[in-house]
């Protein structure tokens, strides 16, 4: 239902998986082993895999704690997108590279569910793209002290309020990572 001409296609997108990203998030290796799954899955029906990588004065560009978690693995064919800002199309070519691949839709996966998974989908759905959170794919660090909820209420809630999300000619929703089907 993308409202974006001529890009019929489907990717995924796997944001911030980096070592410091994750290093103490709720749910790290279940949510890396679903989004080992994910990229099986894509791979294998021949859907894009786009991956983000964040860096700022705390997530030193080429630094070990900037570096993907190692349980994942890029291929050098799929693309990389390098951003400062937790929407993932702010200043970067990720539209350049969906333009090109001809995607409308993203199914998104990653880290931080309540700064970088949010805006990007956001971000997403206003530039005319459809966006599907995958429910059990995505996590975050507890920031309780700071006065956040717990992670696990944090992605629920980030799950409950996306599986209705909705714009003119664009759609949101949630699905799980068994459920996907690209």
């Amino acid at each position: 239902m993308t409202t974006l001409p001529d890009r019929p296609r489907t990717a995924l997108v796997v944001i911030d998986v980096q070592n410091k990203v994750v290093a103490g998030a709720h749910r790290r290796d279940d949510v890396i082993a679903n989004i080992n799954t994910l990229i099986d899955k894509a791979r294998t029906a021949d859907v894009p895999v786009i991956w983000v990588q964040h860096s700022d004065d705390e997530l030193e560009y080429g630094s070990e704690s900037w570096q993907y978690v190692p349980e994942l693995t890029r291929r050098d064919s799929e693309p990389l997108v390098h951003k400062k800002y937790t929407d993932s199309f702010e200043e970067t070519d990720l539209e350049s590279v969906l333009a090109e691949l001809r995607v409308g839709r993203l199914v998104v996966s990653g880290a931080q569910t309540d700064a970088c998974i949010r805006s990007t989908l956001h971000g997403a759905v206003v530039r005319g793209y459809d966006a599907t959170l995958v429910a059990d794919a995505h996590t975050t660090e507890d920031l309780s002290k700071y006065g956040a909820p717990a992670p696990e209420q944090v992605i629920a809630h980030t799950n409950l309020y996306w599986k209705w999300h909705s714009a003119p000619g664009r759609r949101g929703g949630t699905v799980d990572t068994a459920d996907v089907m690209f």
